[in-house]
C-alpha cells in the first residue's frame, strides 16, 4: 500500500528580484511536475543540491505547503483537503536540522508530551506514550532531563520520540544529522534504521551525506525540481558522473572504486560499503 502518493506536483512561489534597480516580482518553480509513490514500511532516500527543491518537496508531505498543480495522497488523503490536515500531519511528523527549533519545553517528557496533549489524548496514555517513544529513541532515562544539557545527537533524538508519541505511520527527516557530530550522526541514522526495521515506520530522509542513503530501499534524486533520478542505491551511486553533474558526490567508497577502474583495475563500478571494498580487493589480489 502507498504511505505517499504525488501526482504531477509543481509547486511555484514569488520572489522579489532586483532588476536595474527596481524590485520586481518573479513566479519561480520550486517544483516541476513531481511524481513520487512511497510504499508503506519503506525507507526512501532523497537527494538534491541545496536549492534543488527537496526541502520543498519534504513540507508537502504534512501539509506545510500545498501543490500548485497536482495533487498528494498522504495514506489516502488529499493534502488539499483543509479538512484532513491534522489528520495528515498526525500520520506523517516531520524532522528539520536543527533540533533546538524543535524542543518547546524546559524538561524532556514534557516536550515529548507536548504533541499528545495537543492532540487531546488523556493523560495516563500520554505518559505510556512518552515513556514507549523515549525507550525507541534509545533515551530512556532522561525524562526529567533537560534538553539544553543534552548533545546534539540526543536532542534530536528527543525531537524524534516527540513525534514518535503522535503515533505516525511515517516520518519525514529533514537532513536531521547536518548540525551534528559524527558520533550523533551515528545514533540519530541508527534510531532511524531501528524505527523502520523493528516498528514498520515509513522513514522519508532528506540528506546530502550520501553514506546515510546506502541502505535506503529507493533513492530520489531532484535536480531544477523535477525528479532525474530513482532506483535502489546501487543503481543510483554507480553513476557517478550523473552525479556529479547534479552537484552531488558518491559515497567515498563508491568514488574510489570508480577512479580504480579508470586506472585499469577490474574492480566493480557499484561498491557501496567498506566490506564491499575489502571483498573486492581479495578476490583481485587472489587473481594475480
Amino acid at each position: 500500500m502507498k504511505m505517499i502518493e504525488a501526482k504531477d506536483v509543481s509547486y511555484e512561489y514569488t520572489k522579489v528580484v532586483e532588476v536595474q534597480g527596481e524590485n520586481t516580482e518573479r513566479k519561480l518553480m520550486a517544483l516541476d511536475d513531481v511524481n513520487i509513490d512511497i510504499e508503506k514500511g519503506s525507507f526512501v532516500a532523497i537527494l538534491g543540491h541545496n536549492g534543488s527543491g527537496k526541502s520543498t518537496f519534504a513540507k508537502h508531505l504534512n501539509a506545510l505547503i500545498t501543490p500548485s498543480e497536482g495533487t498528494i495522497f498522504v495514506d489516502g488523503m488529499d493534502t488539499k483537503d483543509d479538512s484532513l490536515v491534522w489528520k495528515i500531519r498526525q500520520n506523517t511528523g516531520m524532522v528539520f536540522q536543527n533540533p533546538d527549533n524543535q524542543l518547546v519545553a524546559t524538561i524532556v517528557e514534557e516536550d515529548v508530551a507536548f504533541g499528545p496533549e495537543n492532540l487531546g489524548v488523556e493523560p495516563g496514555e500520554i505518559r505510556r506514550r512518552v515513556d514507549e517513544s523515549l525507550k525507541m529513541v534509545g533515551m530512556d532515562g532522561f525524562q526529567k532531563d533537560t534538553p539544553s544539557k543534552l548533545s546534539g545527537g540526543q536532542k534530536q533524538r528527543i525531537a524524534i520520540a516527540g513525534i514518535l508519541a503522535m503515533k505516525p505511520q511515517c516520518i519525514v527527516l529533514d537532513e536531521p544529522t547536518a548540525m551534528l557530530d559524527p558520533m550523533g550522526r551515528h545514533d540519530v541514522m541508527e534510531t532511524i534504521h531501528r524505527l523502520n526495521k523493528e516498528n514498520g515506520i515509513t522513514i522519508i530522509l532528506i540528506t546530502h551525506y550520501m553514506d546515510e542513503a546506502v541502505s535506503a530501499d529507493k533513492v530520489y534524486v531532484i535536480d531544477d525540481g523535477k525528479i532525474v533520478m530513482q532506483g535502489v542505491p546501487r543503481e543510483i551511486f554507480s553513476q557517478v558522473e550523473r552525479m556529479k553533474s547534479y552537484g552531488l558526490d558518491v559515497p567515498q567508497v563508491t568514488e574510489t572504486a570508480y577512479n580504480l577502474r579508470k586506472l585499469g583495475i577490474d574492480i566493480p563500478q557499484d561498491i557501496l560499503t567498506v566490506d564491499e571494498m575489502a571483498g573486492a580487493i581479495c578476490r583481485l589480489k587472489s587473481t594475480i
